[in-house]
């Protein structure tokens, strides 16, 4: 039981991490398109 929730917690943490990610990776890419890459 204990097991199973830890489980699910951990599947649950990687999920939203996974899509912070790719929300995260947009917003740069939006940011790149408008010129304000940061890259210098």
């Amino acid at each position: 039981m204990v097991q199973e929730i830890l489980a699910y917690i951990i599947l649950a943490a990687a999920i939203f991490f996974l899509v912070r990610k790719f929300f995260w990776k947009k917003k740069k890419d939006k940011n790149c398109g408008d010129g304000d890459c940061g890259c210098h």
